[in-house]
C-alpha cells in the first residue's frame, strides 16, 4: 500500500474557504437554507463550512444539522458485521427550505441517494444541493453531480481517497492510497 498526498493543509484551508464564498454567493442570508452534514465523515467538513461562515463571513444564522443515512444504503445488509448507527441531529425544519448535503468524498452516489430517502423523514424540501471535498469523477453508479465541489480528482477504483480532518485525525490532509 502507498499513498501520495494530494492536498496538504493550506490547500484545504484555501478549498473550505472557497466553498463557503461559492454557499454565500448562492444562498446571501440563509435564512432559507439549512446545512445537513452526512455522518459519519460529513460532518467535520459541515462544521468547518459552518465555523467559517459564521467566524470569518459574519452570517448569523446558520442552521446545521446531521443525517445518519446507514440504514437507508441500499448495500447497508451486506457486509458481515453488524452496523452501528450514527446520530442524526436535526432539530430545525426542512420543509421548503433549501437544504444543501455535505459530505467529504462523492464516490458513487450511494450515500447521496441515500440520503434523499432519509430527509424525507424530516420533511419536503424546497430543494437539495449537494457539497462535496472529493469529486471522484469517473467512481459514479448514480446519476448525482454536486452542486459545490472542492477539488476533482480522477481516480481508479482499486485507489482511495481519504481526507483527515484535525478535528478526527490531527491533521488536514487529503491523501491517495493505492491498495
Amino acid at each position: 500500500m502507498s499513498q501520495k498526498v494530494l492536498l496538504n493543509a493550506k490547500e484545504v484551508n484555501i478549498i473550505l474557504h472557497r466553498l463557503a464564498c461559492q454557499l454565500i454567493e448562492k444562498h446571501n442570508d440563509f435564512s432559507n437554507t439549512v446545512l445537513i452534514g452526512l455522518q459519519p465523515r460529513g460532518i467535520f467538513l459541515a462544521n468547518r463550512i459552518a465555523k467559517i461562515l459564521r467566524e470569518d463571513y459574519n452570517v448569523k444564522n446558520i442552521q446545521l444539522g446531521f443525517l445518519d443515512i446507514t440504514f437507508f444504503r441500499d448495500d447497508f445488509r451486506r457486509g458481515d458485521k453488524p452496523l452501528e448507527a450514527n446520530t442524526t441531529n436535526i432539530n430545525f425544519i426542512v420543509e421548503d427550505k433549501t437544504v444543501v448535503f455535505i459530505d467529504d468524498v462523492l464516490y458513487t452516489g450511494r450515500s447521496i441517494r441515500a440520503a434523499l430517502t432519509a430527509i424525507q423523514s424530516f420533511g419536503r424540501p424546497n430543494e437539495i444541493e449537494l457539497l462535496t471535498f472529493i469529486d471522484r469523477r469517473f467512481s459514479r453508479h448514480l446519476p448525482i453531480q454536486p452542486d459545490y465541489r472542492g477539488r476533482q480528482v480522477d481516480v481508479i477504483n482499486h485507489e482511495k481517497v481519504k481526507v483527515n480532518w484535525e478535528e478526527n485525525e490531527g491533521e488536514d490532509i487529503v491523501y491517495l492510497i493505492n491498495k
